[in-house]
């Protein structure tokens, strides 16, 4: 029987993994917030509906027969529409809302690791108030990172010592409404992240990626949702070791082993300290960008993933191309503290699609890049296609991906799909991939092993 496939989310995650099931014996529909141009391309039907409304999303699953759901971003899994789809008899490949408080509260995931000795764990206090916790901050020897213990869409976290002083984060936390605060030990390293496909006590893990915070070149500026991110053509990234790589798989372990019945996609964010591995946060689903470099180098089909872990069986091994990516996004003038939205942007899927490189051969002739593995995909993120065309919205715009041999060929390949997408009033972080800053990862975990 073939599979109907509803998926959640209208970002460019939710693109990719559109395009992850394209190929697939599934019969695709979705549904979001906001329509994507993307996914509704590929999908047979696309229903714009509030994904955090577990009775409408059901409803709709229902009336397009779905035999299985794959849901994207963090807020439906808070709503706990994973559990009203498991009640109506539809698989959803994502964690129940209980067990997407491993994301959706920074204390509890903190408790969690403690009580179960999960390695990586940073110490740690919470609070209720805003007088205990600056209270804290008054008395810590060191440097802390505050944290909000909701979701706050990637730009909630403060870190003392990097972007506010003592006294700004005092008064960050003085004048936010968040009701909990978790402040832990500042990490110093690098970050890295690593996601698992987790079902039935199993998981198969990803290559490793780094994403760009930072709205600005040079690590610059405050927390985004993510610029842009980058993976190499092995496991593991150029500043790091297999045995670091292993180190944080271990920890993933752990903890889908005291999660116990746990579904879906588990993200580990690692800093990469002087001490190994340890944890910044857990997410209960793909990132994003992550999935935009990790799903376009799956060779497994991921409808086989999505399967087995609803009949009950042992995940199939997944294998990946041995391909570097490099992501960049573009972004709404003003984002991420006051963007503009409601712009109008012309964006030519179709010239992106056609980039390809000039390369040389061995005897020095031009040969034709469609010959090579190389590629260049553009994925539509948060933008509102309506009649009249695509428009902005407050967040991130869309992605241009380049997958080649290497990560410094594939980030010629994205800024060249980048020059013909359209990118004009948006903005873009460049140096995402580039040598240069590679080079700083590098030699920053260097310095810090004494190298």
């Amino acid at each position: 029987m073939a599979e109907t496939v509803l998926l959640i989310g209208g970002g460019g995650r939710e693109h990719a993994v559109a395009r992850a099931l394209a190929d697939s014996q599934a019969d695709l529909y979705a549904c979001a917030g906001n329509r994507n141009p993307g996914i509704a391309e590929i999908a047979t039907g696309f229903e714009t509906l509030e994904t955090t409304n577990p009775k409408a999303v059901v409803d709709y699953a229902e009336d397009v027969d779905a035999t299985l759901a794959v849901i994207g971003p963090e807020a439906p899994l808070e709503a706990g529409v994973a559990d009203e789809l498991e009640d109506a008899g539809i698989y959803a490949f994502g964690p129940k809302e209980a067990d997407a408080r491993i994301e959706t509260d920074k204390a509890f995931q903190r408790r969690f690791m403690r009580e179960h000795d999960i390695p990586g764990c940073p110490d740690f206090e919470t609070f209720d108030t805003a007088a205990a916790a600056c209270e804290y901050i008054d008395e810590y020897d060191g440097d802390l990172a505050i944290k909000p213990a909701g979701l706050t869409g990637g730009k909630g976290v403060k870190v003392i010592g990097d972007q506010v002083t003592a006294e700004e984060g005092k008064e960050y936390i003085r004048d936010s409404d968040y009701d909990r605060i978790v402040l832990e030990e500042r990490l110093v390293g690098e970050e890295f992240t690593i996601q698992a496909f987790v079902a039935n006590g199993e998981f198969r893990t990803a290559p490793a990626v780094q994403d760009h915070k930072r709205a600005y070149e040079g690590d610059e500026g405050p927390n985004t949702g993510g610029m842009g991110s980058y993976s190499d053509a092995t496991p593991e990234l150029p500043f790091m070791t297999e045995d670091d790589y292993d180190r944080a798989v271990s920890i993933i372990e752990a903890t889908v082993d005291a999660l116990d019945d746990y579904r879906g996609i588990l993200y580990g964010q690692f800093m990469l300290t002087t001490d190994g591995p340890k944890v910044v946060e857990f997410n209960a689903r793909f990132g994003d960008p992550e999935a935009m470099n990790t799903l376009p180098v799956l060779e497994t089909d991921f409808l086989d993933v999505l399967t087995a872990a609803r009949d009950g069986e042992s995940l199939p091994a997944l294998e990946f191309a041995d391909q570097a990516t490099v992501c960049k996004y573009a972004v709404p003038a003003g984002y991420p503290t006051d963007p503009e939205a409601g712009a109008k942007v012309e964006i030519d899927e179709e010239s992106v699609a056609r980039t390809v490189r000039a390369t040389e051969n061995s005897s020095g002739e031009q040969s034709d890049p469609r010959e090579s593995a190389d590629d260049a995909l553009l994925y539509y993120a948060s933008v509102d296609e309506r009649d009249d065309g695509i428009y902005t919205t407050t967040s991130r715009s869309f992605a241009v991906v380049g997958l080649a041999d290497s990560i410094a060929e594939a980030e010629e390949i994205a800024e060249d799909a980048l020059a013909v997408a359209g990118e004009e009033g948006l903005r873009v972080r460049h140096d995402i991939g580039k040598a240069a800053l590679i080079q700083r990862r590098i030699d920053h975990v260097n310095e810090l092993r004494g190298e």
